[in-house]
């Protein structure tokens, strides 16, 4: 508990100084007085600075918060909305280590300042407009469950994205999922804090998939899987046909991914190296093809799955698997150049018109 005081005692001091001296850089301002932990209304304020504009007076409350998720601002700002009631000339502001887009967007649609550790900054009162923003998170939480990428919590947001009109019950959620109950009750609720989801009557049902999905892309690469790169005779047609032939041949689950599969769904463009997930030893399958793994210049690469939930979603398309559109726009995105076209037309066109 004293540990924990001791952060929040931090985080104030720090707040202060940094609007201090952004205050400070504003020659229309002058900052007359700053108080740590004033008394509001019977409740305690965290900070409180008077500041002189013009000819008018201000008075900024501050809130601070060491977490800055989307619900946790909304709870601040509800709290200043009580102190701020009928005093004018006051202006309310949240002040946290880091505050991302969402938070901030939300602190601006209710009228708020907000400002952190990384250096973004929004106030704007009286004449004063000052802002300052895409200052990365610093400090970025590598905590496995604070993350909703890891490679079996995402197995839920694939079930969620797969749907996204569809609501959910925590356990049918895991079920489908194939995780724990304990697991898909802590996504869920990680989903809510962030406000990628809603909870109605019947269930979780994803409100932002888009954003969720480019933030996973932002965390993800193919090559999270092992890659054999190849080279053989033949264009990537025609070593599709021989992948697939032999995998089914052989019991072998398969699917065709990046640019392979990108052909079976949304042609884009020509391609010159094909992709597949193979469930099985990459290096047996490529000498059974005949196939000879390379440094460079190959024209396929096998990869192996590092996460059964990869294969989640794959489905036939003209007799051969290919994986999930989501998993399509996951590979591509991260496959620099081209890659990236691929998963924008991929989202135009797949994506969008199913949310």
């Amino acid at each position: 508990m004293v540990k924990h005081m001791m952060r929040e005692s931090a985080l104030i001091s720090q707040i202060q100084s940094r609007l201090e001296v952004v205050l400070k850089e504003v020659p229309s301002v002058r900052l007359k007085e700053s108080r740590e932990d004033v008394e509001v209304r019977d409740a305690r304020l965290d900070l409180v600075l008077d500041v002189a504009v013009a000819r008018e007076r201000w008075r900024l409350l501050v809130e601070t918060t060491t977490i800055a998720e989307p619900r946790l601002i909304r709870g601040v700002i509800q709290q200043l909305q009580s102190y701020l009631a009928d005093r004018p000339k006051s202006y309310g502001i949240v002040g946290a280590p880091y505050i991302g887009p969402r938070s901030r967007e939300i602190c601006k649609e209710a009228g708020y300042g907000f400002v952190d550790l990384a250096g973004n900054c929004r106030l704007v009162f009286g004449p004063i407009f000052i802002e300052r923003r895409g200052f990365p998170n610093p400090k970025l939480e590598r905590r496995p469950l604070r993350n909703l990428f890891t490679p079996k919590a995402s197995r839920v947001l694939r079930v969620l994205l797969e749907d996204t009109k569809q609501t959910w019950q925590v356990q049918a959620m895991a079920k489908q999922a194939r995780v724990s109950l304990g697991l898909a009750f802590k996504v869920k609720q990680r989903l809510l804090d962030l406000e990628y989801a809603q909870e109605e009557d019947k269930g979780l049902r994803l409100t932002r998939p888009e954003e969720l999905l480019r933030q996973w892309a932002t965390n993800y690469s193919y090559l999270k899987s092992d890659a054999l790169d190849c080279f053989a005779i033949g264009d990537p047609p025609a070593l599709e046909q021989a992948l697939t032939a032999y995998c089914r041949q052989q019991g072998i689950t398969y699917a065709l991914a990046l640019f392979s599969g990108a052909a079976r769904v949304a042609p884009f463009a020509r391609y010159s190296r094909g992709f597949a997930y193979a469930v099985c030893d990459a290096a047996s399958l490529a000498q059974e093809l005949v196939w000879k793994p390379v440094p460079s210049g190959a024209n396929f690469t096998i990869l192996a799955p590092y996460d059964e939930g990869l294969l989640y979603g794959a489905r036939q398309v003209n007799g051969d698997i290919v994986v999930s559109d989501i998993q399509l726009y996951l590979d591509l995105v991260s496959y620099a150049g081209r890659g990236e076209e691929a998963a924008a037309f991929i989202l135009d066109q797949r994506l969008r018109p199913r949310w």
